[in-house]
């Protein structure tokens, strides 16, 4: 039977200590962690994408980590469907859910109202073979006509097509499918916590992190997933780190300018998690690296 037991979702950028904090609180609050992180969905995934190991888990329970082959492509849809019937679970047997993560928008899947259009296979082929014969620009004011939004917002080729394609489908606006800063009424009550922390300092945290990776063994790990896949994995081949190290592995460049590549990477990265989360009100922020951390956030769980 599912109780009243708060979401906890801990988020912000990366190497801010979310994987810390989510152990430290399980133990308080008697809860598991589920992976909020689209790249640690992946089986052998796992020190260029800082996956807590067996040891760091502190005996604590973590759900929808190592869930894929290389093979398949994560889905934003079918991460909400798994996440929530977690969530549920861990509920039903009165312990608390801490989903953890820095893919904003799975954190958004999981936790907020947040619709998937349906797709054709069909349309889209017949839409892109459009596109490819005659240009985009049909397309581009098809779209302003019925969704001046999207039209405004999307610039590629391939999100228009899938803009045009779901109208079509549904006779709705791209844009009306848009997530809403709304919980989900079977998710809730939920509590959001943010790890902030000084620039600078994330900066060297990024790159201790990635100096700390290839002294772990990365480049091995790399070496490993090409022979099982990777360079040909339709979503893990584009992790940050992954394609430059695959890089220096092909001879395209040397080991050193890899790790600077994915350095500046993980940075850029970081940047746009931090731009995500800010814009939503419902965060609590705390200091990444106060030394009371965990007490912290322990008083805005009560207090919510």
């Amino acid at each position: 039977m599912q109780t009243n037991t708060p979401v906890i979702a801990l988020v912000g950028a990366t190497a801010t200590g979310k994987t810390r904090l989510a152990v430290g609180l399980a133990h308080a609050l008697d809860g598991e962690v589920v992976n909020a992180d689209s790249m640690q969905f992946y089986k052998g995934m796992d020190i260029g994408t800082a996956k807590a190991p067996l040891a760091e888990r502190d005996g604590i329970v973590h759900h929808l980590l190592d869930i894929y082959d290389l093979s398949m492509e994560a889905s934003v849809a079918e991460f909400q469907r798994l996440a929530r019937d977690k969530i549920r679970e861990i509920r039903s047997r009165a312990k608390t859910p801490i989903l953890t993560g820095g893919s904003g928008l799975y954190v958004r899947a999981a936790l907020d109202i947040l619709e998937f259009p349906p797709t054709d296979d069909d349309l889209r082929e017949r839409l892109t073979s459009q596109v490819n014969q005659f240009g985009v620009a049909h397309l581009a004011a098809e779209l302003r006509a019925v969704d001046p939004d999207a039209a405004r917002r999307l610039k590629d080729d391939r999100r228009i097509i899938r803009a045009v394609e779901v109208y079509r489908l549904t006779g709705r606006p791209f844009s009306s499918y848009m997530p809403r800063r709304q919980y989900d009424p079977d998710m809730t009550p939920v509590v959001q916590i943010g790890l902030r922390i000084d620039r600078a300092r994330l900066h060297e945290r990024i790159e201790q992190r990635v100096a700390a990776m290839v002294e772990t063994g990365w480049v091995a790990e790399v070496e490993k997933l090409l022979a099982a896949g990777l360079a040909d994995a339709p979503t893990a081949s584009r992790a940050i780190g992954y394609r430059q190290m695959m890089g220096y592995l092909a001879g395209a460049t040397t080991q050193q300018a890899a790790i600077d590549s994915t350095i500046v990477a993980t940075r850029r990265f970081a940047r746009r998690q931090e731009t995500w989360f800010k814009a939503d009100p419902r965060v609590h922020w705390i200091d990444a690296e106060d030394s009371d951390l965990k007490t912290q956030a322990l008083e805005i769980i009560e207090s919510s």
